[in-house]
């Protein structure tokens, strides 16, 4: 899928309006927690300005109720970005409204505007509720570029909706083009061999993911609270384990079907709380483990192995935590083996915030080839083949000519 790249657009003297992710994590004070997602979009925001371009920034942060919420405001951000770009980024009270039309038709090139949180409006998520309010955002600006990976997945009025008001006049960012291009060239013509992990909790959430990469990958590691469905599927006792009871019969056909591809844990550390204090336990699964106990992190011999796996790897994709990350016992498997990743002559793709969260606890060998901004955006990317809603309207309004 080809799209026109922000560079394409006569930026020079226009308001731009771009559609970034800014939903990063807040602590207790409001400060942000985790700055990637933001550093992440500098350099398509230093082009619009270097290019003599206005810029008016939107974003949604968490999960508010459709109302105003001072604890979800994005204000820590333009504070934040301020500092970054070494310029004031101006803080709209609202995303729409006349007072903030008023003030982005009055921008002067060089000059950026933060609009406030999109979802405070129920409008952004529900767009066929109120299709004015993406005609209110796209009269903001000339012209529109769409870097938000994290929410390609959506229909909302921010990415979607508001398309059909730039005909010819929207674009992506440098960000989201860069993201495009190695996932689809990861999953199209990866460089051999192509070794895909998969950790998280549950696999009701990646059957469709799995079986795509089961198609395309050398070989998948399975990891995380998810691997104990498989491993159940096999007959082995797994204790007080994460399972998903409803798909035993399915990953037992996967086995079957591409066992040889299928790399499983051979050992586990365990414990009988899920808590920091809890003593942690090694179980090999040829024993199994032991009733009153759930596994809660990769064992030596599983983390041995999957290295010997991926010491031939081209080409690595990876979504997911391989342990209980949040407490320091149960961390190792995923530090250990994105700290090993991370030292591969490889592409290496990572994605999944709780995935983020835990490699930025490590310090790797050198960055990997790209840490994707969206993590569910990342599944869907792999399920649905590249097509998801956002990016194919996006297509669609960015293929005519200016």
């Amino acid at each position: 899928m080809s799209y026109r790249s922000m560079k394409q657009l006569p930026i020079a003297g226009k308001r731009l309006l771009m559609r970034v992710d800014f939903n990063v994590p807040l602590d207790s004070e409001g400060f942000v927690v985790d700055t990637t997602r933001i550093e992440a979009a500098l350099p398509s925001i230093r082009y619009v300005l270097e290019q003599g371009g206005s810029l008016i920034l939107m974003s949604h942060l968490g999960r508010p109720k459709a109302e105003v919420d001072p604890k979800l405001s994005l204000a820590p951000v333009a504070k934040l970005l301020s500092h970054l770009l070494e310029r004031e980024v101006e803080m709209a009270r609202d995303c729409v409204g006349e007072a903030v039309q008023k003030r982005a038709h009055a921008l002067q090139p060089g000059e950026v505007l933060l609009l406030e949180n999109l979802r405070f409006h129920r409008a952004e998520t529900h767009p066929e509720e109120a299709p004015e309010f993406a005609k209110e955002l796209a009269n903001l600006a000339d012209l529109y570029v769409n870097d938000a990976f994290g929410t390609a997945h959506r229909k909302h009025s921010s990415n979607y909706t508001i398309c059909s008001y730039f005909e010819g006049r929207a674009a992506v960012g440098l960000l989201l083009e860069k993201e495009l291009r190695l996932l689809g060239e990861a999953l199209s013509h990866p460089k051999r061999p192509f070794v895909a992990i998969l950790g998280g909790a549950k696999v009701a959430s990646k059957i469709g993911v799995i079986k795509s990469l089961l198609k395309r990958v050398d070989h998948l590691l399975i990891g995380g609270g998810m691997a104990y469905t498989f491993l159940h599927a096999q007959g082995i006792e797994i204790g007080n384990s994460l399972l998903d009871p409803d798909l035993v019969g399915l990953a037992s056909e996967l086995l079957k079907t591409f066992g040889e591809k299928i790399i499983l844990p051979l050992d586990c550390m365990a414990a009988k709380e899920c808590s920091e204090q809890a003593q942690a336990e090694l179980f090999s699964f040829k024993e199994g483990i032991s009733p009153e106990y759930q596994a809660l992190d990769l064992g030596p011999k599983t983390q041995a192995r999957f290295q010997e796996v991926l010491s031939t790897a081209k080409t690595v994709l990876w979504n997911g935590p391989l342990g209980v990350y949040e407490f320091e016992n149960y961390a190792k498997g995923t530090e250990n083996l994105a700290q090993y990743v991370s030292r591969l002559d490889a592409t290496s793709i990572v994605g999944g915030g709780d995935l983020i969260t835990a490699i930025h606890q490590v310090t790797l060998s050198r960055p990997f080839t790209l840490v994707s901004t969206g993590g569910g955006a990342m599944l869907e990317f792999i399920q649905e083949n590249g097509n998801l809603p956002a990016l194919s309207e996006l297509k669609e309004r960015s293929s005519n000519s200016l």
